[in-house]
């Protein structure tokens, strides 16, 4: 049994994955697949099962997001279970789940599986097989990548011209012929949602057959039902339960001039005239003279195409053409069509979808940019740029050595009193609100900010990109506007209390490289390292703390202010001579009146205590 599908064998994937692409029609290959048809008449009369407009027609789809997203939408089939998506032996098909519990395989179901099985036709969508595994009863059929001729018509973005709307026409009156032609003999449920378009603009009739197969269905909700007799013909509607009451190779005719009316006003069935769906069943039942149809004008339909749909839902079934008629009507109607201006609309519509590409692509290539841009952005905040670049290329970066470099190191006097004094977000709130302050000032500076651990921020300048000698300089006036800034700044939860800033820098020699790979970063490593946090650490809130080697740095470059620091002090601290960093020649900026010196106090306090001895 060559259809039966074991389920486990069904790879089920979501609807919701968006298959992201362009199609790769260009005007060149547009042009050789399209033209040479239209201009063959001779060679299309020997095959009659293709259009020639068809063929012209599927080069055209404005490929908008929403028109691509609905080449991944399943088929819509009313009254029935869901349908999935799925990979079967290396290719996408549609899973339309039965709701009954069970199958049985008698002789003809058996017949007709194999019956649907062997039918092959460009406008039959492709039945791949059944599985019967209870409680997954379910049909498998090739997936069309457009999805239904329902979303088509739905989605405004599409443009269907009247070469495009022939097309579709042909497709479906070709592929109902051969059915009715078939073993198979009729549909018996015809919708715009059972036509699929596949990649190439082909419309495609599909859930045709298995009658005894997909009998005694479980009821669905009677809205559903209702909404699928819109297509249904007036002798096969039994009011009474609301479903269809039979099938017929006339009925589906019916259908397919519901369907004409749906593709060439583009709304719903019965022109989407805002009755409810049961009111529409009953009047067509009601066998009114005249009949309740769609209402047309010949504004929005061809008048051959009108007549058409008139005699293709005849309430008289006996009246309706067959559909090797409707072929052979439908044909002329193309040929008139294609002998006015249909070359000059096939290049016209050619270059309008060549521009929308263009324009597509563009789009896609600017947002693509703008996340690039993004993305960067916050690689560059978490590391530095040339560092960034690096990782970029996928390039080990290796630990460097820089001799020599300045490094800022700032805390927050009596910041666990604070906290402990505080609630967790609002220590959260006023670390951010001063962070963001100084982030704000660093950037005007040639500096790198390393990190930030609780109350203290580390920032770094020539390294790694050197500057020269300018480094200290760097340092030492982004010190000062730090400082300074300490004159507006105010704790939100204590608004009278004076923030306590203690600042420390040194220069010398330090070793950089990045640390770790899940979340890496760029880490400093060095005696100058430890250095510049001591000068922090004993140094005096709202003060610039400054080593030996950074003073005559600083010095060199001129046009910085110091004064010395006690030598004793220093020297009592285990340091020699440092200095506080009080101003710079055009820095015009406030300063914050300096906090007493701690250490100098108790320095005299013991020399008082050494001499009254």
């Amino acid at each position: 049994m060559t259809w039966k599908i074991k389920f486990d064998d069904l790879k089920i994937h979501s609807l919701e994955t968006e298959n992201e692409y362009l199609e790769e029609d260009t005007k060149t290959n547009f042009l050789m697949r399209s033209i040479p048809q239209i201009e063959s008449e001779a060679e299309s009369s020997r095959k009659p099962n293709r259009s020639n407009f068809a063929n012209a027609a599927k080069g055209f789809s404005p490929l908008s997001r929403k028109a691509r997203n609905q080449e991944n939408i399943n088929i819509n089939q009313e009254g029935e279970r869901v349908t999935d998506l799925a990979e079967f032996q290396g290719r996408t098909v549609v899973m339309k789940r039965l709701s009954k519990k069970s199958v049985h395989l008698s002789r003809k179901v058996l017949i007709e599986l194999k019956q649907v099985r062997d039918i092959n036709h460009e406008n039959l969508n492709t039945f791949i097989g059944a599985c019967i595994e209870s409680p997954n009863i379910l049909l498998v059929w090739s997936h069309c990548r457009k999805g239904s001729l329902q979303d088509v018509l739905n989605n405004d973005e599409y443009r269907i011209d009247e070469a495009f709307k022939m097309s579709m026409f042909v497709d479906i009156s070709a592929g109902m012929k051969f059915l009715h032609g078939s073993p198979i003999k009729f549909h018996g449920s015809l919708t715009s949602s059972k036509c699929v378009i596949d990649s190439h603009w082909v419309v495609k009739i599909t859930d045709w057959g298995l009658h005894n197969f997909k009998a005694g269905q479980e009821k669905d909700h009677v809205e559903k039902v209702s909404t699928e007799l819109l297509w249904a013909a007036p002798e096969h509607i039994n009011l009474s339960k609301l479903e269809k009451g039979g099938m017929s190779q006339k009925g589906d005719v019916y259908s397919f001039g519901i369907i004409l009316q749906e593709i060439s006003t583009r709304t719903g069935p019965f022109n989407d005239c805002g009755l409810e769906p049961q009111e529409i069943i009953q009047r067509v039942k009601a066998h009114d003279d005249p009949p309740f149809r769609p209402k047309l004008s010949t504004e929005e339909v061809r008048p051959e195409i009108m007549q058409l749909m008139c005699e293709c839902w005849n309430e008289d079934p006996e009246e309706r053409p067959h559909f090797l008629r409707i072929c052979e009507r439908l044909k002329k109607i193309s040929g008139r069509l294609r002998n006015t201006n249909f070359i000059e609309n096939m290049v016209s519509m050619m270059e309008k979808h060549s521009n929308h590409l263009e324009q597509l692509v563009e789009e896609r290539n600017r947002q693509l940019n703008e996340e690039k841009e993004k993305t960067d952005r916050l690689l560059c905040r978490l590391l530095p740029q040339p560092v960034a670049e690096q990782l970029k290329l996928y390039n080990s970066v290796q630990a460097e050595e820089f001799e020599e470099v300045t490094i800022f190191f700032s805390d927050i006097v009596g910041f666990t009193k604070l906290c402990s004094n505080s609630q967790p977000l609002e220590v959260v709130d006023f670390l951010n609100d001063l962070y963001v302050a100084f982030d704000e000032i660093i950037s005007n500076y040639d500096v790198y900010k390393v990190e930030t651990i609780g109350d203290a921020y580390m920032v770094v300048s020539g390294c790694p990109v050197l500057n020269g000698k300018n480094h200290a300089g760097e340092i030492g006036s982004m010190a000062l506007d730090v400082l300074s800034s300490m004159t507006q700044f105010t704790i939100r939860h204590r608004p009278d209390e004076q923030l306590q800033l203690r600042i420390g820098i040194h220069t010398g020699p330090v070793v950089a490289g990045v640390v770790g790979v899940t979340m890496p970063r760029y880490c400093m490593f060095g005696h100058s390292v430890n250095i510049a946090m001591k000068m922090e650490s004993t140094g005096v809130g709202l003060r610039i703390h400054v080593s030996k080697d950074a003073h005559l740095r600083l010095v060199e470059l001129e046009g910085f202010f110091f004064e010395e620091r006690d030598e004793a002090k220093s020297k009592s601290l285990g340091m020699s001579t440092t200095y506080w960093l009080v101003g710079k020649e055009g820095f015009n900026k406030p300063l914050p009146d300096p906090a007493p010196d701690i250490s100098e106090q108790v320095f005299e306090t013991l020399e008082r205590l050494f001499y009254s001895v």
